[in-house]
């Protein structure tokens, strides 16, 4: 009786206490992807796997905490099967969408939990505390070991010095794994596994915590994940009063309490056009912290820096004064655009005091002058400048009616940087100002969590055919970061150059840029590239006597019912179609190699007649960049166009649903 108690007793124990699980894998709901997390004697492993083909071997992820004397292991799990979440998503590439995963959730030792999700669009995975007291993380890893051949998409740092501390902006380098530089590529990194198949690593919910580098080791042809330590002392530059980081601790982050840690992710797509419109990033967000968004205004701006406030034919000297702001004002205006910005330069940068206007501008007067035309003012100012006046600069500009801040030269991701953008975003909410987030890591999310930041540059933009070397392939560019970079989130590029150049005849001037690639690839990036709050970087000047294409940009919106890309192949061309409101919006670009396009419009209702407005490479482009034609014509879901594409080319059209189904006389320009 006693040895039948004790056997009772000892089978309950063992019902509470689980075996030490060895492997936990989870799979998408429809099967097709699986991601397997290994303990391998306390080292823990992910692999990930589409069907039978390897994206991702067994590779090293793990949090060390300084309290934590052990690595983690696993002590048990539970899945959560065939999981929907409905999103939302204000000012995003399309209003809602549904994700659809399976989750495990693996118990580690000492108070850490690791969450691992599979959908058939990609993997993503978590570590959690649940431990009280402060502690800190001396490293974390995520080794990504790549199969043999993989080709991979690396954007490097530009600073090689300090390469975790620049803009975020450069082109890729394309390569075999086994020959790539371990100099520190910024995320969305890029690895072709096999023809069409990829994974894109990302990051989601970087929340008081620094944002992941990948170093290649091309020996063990693996991706290894770089942080930035803590900052223990900064400076200041003095021409700007922007922050910067002069020595670290040897810790990547302080914690307190229990925590939430970013999302790891691995994308999967199977076909390109998969890629600029993968919605894990935004989804694996928080959600939003802002209650009331209905003053939130996406839109487009006039736009001063690029331009180098480069007037003619005006009775006043162009330059940072009220003047010629009031001359922008107007501009806008007159074309229906929503904002000016009055960028560096309408404060001393180098006093660090944004409170303090420069005299050459009367800021109430243009205020005033600019909501009596339906047009607002955002301010550009420095991250750190900012975050050091700002609940006085809220309030402030709040009151005067400023709609908020483009916010400039952060150029880091480490934890203080990270919560710095944090709180700016927070302390703008509440004072309802909009943020466009310049000289600032790639998205990850945060435009979910504080819907008041509204656009985010980690782009190497048009602002760089300002001073680029001719060896620069921007075609090139355009059309490669759509399919990478956009994972991420919206790009602020700057588009909207009106002096367009061939490859032979660009070149650099400061004061009078060009854009590389034709006037038709110029009006595609208002469609193609997700961009809520988008430029028109050229001067009022540039664009006098350029009517038909600044009205075609100004009736574009900015934000989408719907997204798809139509076509495409990354680094050769892009087609992408959007609807809003019942209209569509269709963009082409292609890279400086000439394309012959036939696009078929089959995605129309049936039975609609649509007016279809097309803005086209014209017979010329590829000697006089500049050339275009327009034309007018009734469509419907039978109809075709075709749409050759210069060097450098492109074409944007838009297609209105006509009342009564009438059809109109086909004009051409």
């Amino acid at each position: 009786m006693k040895l039948n108690l004790a056997l009772v007793l000892l089978m309950a124990v063992c019902a509470v206490i689980p075996a030490r699980a060895r492997s936990v894998a989870v799979t998408s709901p429809t099967g097709l992807v699986t991601a397997e997390i290994t303990d391998d004697d306390g080292h823990l492993l992910l692999g990930v796997t589409r069907g039978i083909t390897p994206l991702l071997l067994p590779s090293p992820i793990g949090l060390n905490l300084e309290s934590v004397s052990k690595p983690p292991v696993i002590r048990s799990s539970h899945t959560r099967y065939n999981i929907e979440e409905h999103i939302k998503a204000p000012f995003y590439r399309q209003k809602d969408f549904t994700i659809r995963y399976n989750e495990a959730i693996i118990n580690l030792s000492d108070g850490i939990r690791l969450t691992v999700r599979a959908a058939d669009d990609g993997v993503a995975y978590r570590f959690t505390t649940t431990r009280k007291g402060a502690d800190r993380v001396l490293a974390e890893q995520a080794d990504m070991r790549l199969p043999e051949n993989a080709k991979v998409w690396l954007a490097h740092s530009t600073n090689p010095e300090k390469p975790l501390a620049m803009a975020f902006q450069n082109t890729y380098t394309v390569t075999p794994i086994g020959s790539a530089n371990p100099l520190p590529a910024f995320l969305p990194v890029s690895a072709e596994i096999e023809p069409g198949l990829r994974l894109t690593v990302l990051e989601s919910d970087l929340e008081s915590y620094p944002g992941m580098f990948l170093s290649a080791d091309s020996v063990s042809g693996t991706l290894k994940a770089v942080f930035a330590k803590v900052p223990a002392e900064t400076d200041y530059y003095p021409w700007r009063r922007q922050l910067y980081v002069t020595s670290t601790a040897e810790h990547i982050a302080d914690v307190k309490g229990p925590r939430d840690f970013p999302w790891r992710i691995l994308a999967v797509t199977t076909d390109d056009c998969q890629m600029p419109v993968n919605n894990l990033v935004y989804a694996l967000a928080s959600p939003s912290r802002v209650d009331d968004i209905s003053w939130i205004r996406p839109g487009k701006v006039a736009w001063d820096w690029w331009n180098d406030w480069a007037l003619d034919g005006v009775d006043f000297k162009a330059g940072i004064n009220t003047e010629t702001y009031k001359y922008f004002i107007d501009f806008a205006s007159q074309h229906g655009l929503q904002y000016i910005v009055l960028d560096e330069g309408w404060y001393t940068p180098a006093s660090g005091d944004m409170l303090t206007v420069i005299p050459e501008i009367n800021l109430q007067e243009l205020i005033d002058y600019g909501k009596q035309r339906g047009v607002d003012i955002v301010l550009w100012t420095v991250f750190n400048v900012l975050d050091g006046q700002l609940e006085e600069a809220c309030r402030k500009y709040d009151n005067m009616g400023i709609a908020g801040f483009k916010v400039d030269f952060l150029d880091r991701d480490d934890q203080q940087a990270v919560d710095m953008a944090y709180r700016i975003a927070e302390a703008c909410a509440r004072h309802h100002l909009i943020l466009d987030y310049h000289g600032f890591y790639k998205p990850t999310g945060l435009n979910r969590t504080y819907p008041n930041i509204i656009n985010f540059e980690a782009v190497f933009g048009m602002e760089e055919m300002k001073w680029s070397d001719p060896s620069v392939d921007m075609p090139l560019y355009d059309v490669t970061f759509p399919y990478i970079r956009m994972m991420a989130g919206p790009v602020d590029y700057t588009p909207g150059a009106m002096r367009n150049a061939t490859k032979a005849d660009w070149k650099a001037v400061y004061s009078y840029p060009m854009s590389q690639g034709t006037r038709a690839h110029q009006l595609a990036t208002y469609i193609v590239y997700d961009s809520p709050f988008t430029m028109l970087a050229d001067s009022p000047s540039a664009y006098r006597g350029e009517d038909e294409c600044v009205d075609f940009i100004a009736g574009l919106p900015t934000v989408f019912d719907s997204t798809e890309i139509l076509d495409g192949r990354m680094g050769e061309y892009i087609i992408t179609l959007r609807e809003a409101n019942g209209s569509y919006f269709i963009g082409g670009m292609t890279s400086w190699t000439p394309r012959d396009y036939t696009l078929t419009l089959a995605f129309l209702p049936e039975g609609q007649n649509y007016r279809a407005t097309v803005m086209a490479d014209g017979v010329n482009a590829s000697r006089t960049a500049r050339d275009y034609r327009s034309f007018v014509q009734t469509v419907d879901n039978n109809s075709t166009l075709q749409l050759d594409m210069a060097p450098g080319g492109g074409f944007a059209l838009r297609l209105d649903p006509l009342t009564d189904n009438i059809t109109l006389n086909n004009t051409d320009r």
